[in-house]
């Protein structure tokens, strides 16, 4: 399974966040859980919680609002079966797809699996990700023997000014000098055709390893551009477990990647600004219960600013709790509506500005004239369909 952990950070900055998470390990997350928090980067809620690597699933769950999306356990495990057969004898299902279908001949193969070599948990994120630079700036060189595929290289990205370490399921694949990421991902491609959803999905997960790649790259000095935008999607074909490839262009969500990075508020501007106790520390006692009471959960949870928007219901396991908290704000009408009623935070102000009941601020003035005019071309047309 893909995941990263967050780790780099300052001593004190650490501290704070492990404070915040209570006493156990941080959660593990993945390419899409930084996909998730990009699509929404004014939400300090859910940096506070992702920065600290709080089990926001769990959380959720314990204030009542349990989160309603993610994979079903079966789907999970056909998604690992799948990636295991596609590796499996040095990733030979993969390396024919390359071969006979993207037309990439390749006379010798090396293969290094870069997961671990004394056991996951005895590796610091830091020793692996320095053996996965190692190996594959010496690719970048041009070096005759680096090799050619890299399973499991660990990545690294700053997110919120925080280091954040990936550790893709993906293979790096290098060709006369450029890498290419593959994704490899269960849902079937039936007659040539994906639901566009999932591809859509994945290729924002796959951006998240480019960008990394790329940036992992500079740093040594080389070019990034040599690692394509053309990301290798595998798939089954036809509901079979006969995998196929094709590339995707994943140009356009690295350019949003890279601009809504740059806009999320750094991780230590947003925890000076929290309650110096601020915690969600779930610890049990000895029957297995937490000791903290829900309430005094949600009380920190309302300590963070939210920024809800219908879609979070889509990526974040806390979303049906903020849009309960946000019931009544213009904000729970999706980030338009939020946009073109800048100022104006509630819906009944909304509603009261539309019909001239209330007098507009100097600051809504251009919003209570939109509202004003859309009452009157809806007031239009339902007299003319006599409502």
């Amino acid at each position: 399974m893909t995941s990263t952990s967050i780790i780099g950070t300052s001593d004190g900055t650490a501290q704070r966040l492990a404070e915040i998470r209570g006493g156990v390990r941080p959660t593990r997350h993945n390419a899409r859980t930084i996909a998730a928090l990009t699509r929404n980067p004014g939400c300090a809620r859910r940096a506070v919680l992702d920065g600290a690597g709080v089990d926001k699933q769990r959380l959720a769950a314990y204030i009542d609002f349990p989160s309603r999306f993610g994979q079903s356990q079966f789907a999970l495990a056909r998604g690992n079966a799948f990636e295991a057969q596609v590796k499996a004898n040095g990733c030979a299902d993969l390396l024919s797809l390359l071969r006979e279908r993207l037309g990439l001949p390749i006379p010798e193969v090396a293969y290094d699996d870069l997961e671990s070599v004394t056991g996951r948990d005895k590796e610091s994120p830091e020793v692996r990700y320095a053996r996965s630079r190692a190996l594959l700036t010496r690719a970048a060189s041009g070096d005759s023997g680096a090799g050619t595929l890299f399973d499991h290289p660990l990545l690294g990205l700053e997110v919120a000014g925080q280091r954040v370490y990936l550790e893709p399921d993906l293979i790096a694949f290098q060709h006369e000098g450029r890498f290419h990421v593959v994704e490899i991902k269960s849902f079937a491609v039936v007659d040539g055709q994906a639901d566009p959803s999932k591809v859509s999905a994945a290729a924002i997960q796959a951006a998240v390893y480019v960008l990394a790649m790329r940036e992992m790259l500079a740093e040594s000095g080389y070019d990034p551009t040599i690692v394509s935008h053309d990301v290798v999607l595998v798939c089954p074909r036809d509901f079979s477990n006969q995998p196929t490839a094709v590339l995707v262009d994943v140009r356009k969500q690295l350019s949003v990647l890279r601009r809504q990075l740059g806009r999320m508020t750094k991780v230590d501007q947003m925890l000076a600004a929290l309650p110096a106790n601020l915690s969600f520390d779930l610890a049990p006692d000895a029957a297995g219960v937490p000791t903290r009471a829900p309430d005094a959960i949600v009380d920190a949870l309302h300590a963070v600013d939210a920024r809800y928007a219908p879609d979070c219901l889509a990526v974040c396991e806390l979303a049906y709790f903020c849009r309960n908290e946000a019931k009544g704000c213009t904000a729970a009408l999706g980030t338009s509506a939020r946009e073109e009623l800048g100022g104006i935070e509630r819906v009944e102000t909304a509603l009261a500005l539309a019909h001239d009941e209330l007098a507009p601020a100097e600051d809504q003035a251009e919003a209570a004239a939109l509202l004003r005019s859309a009452a009157r071309l809806r007031a239009e047309l339902m007299a003319g369909v006599g409502l």
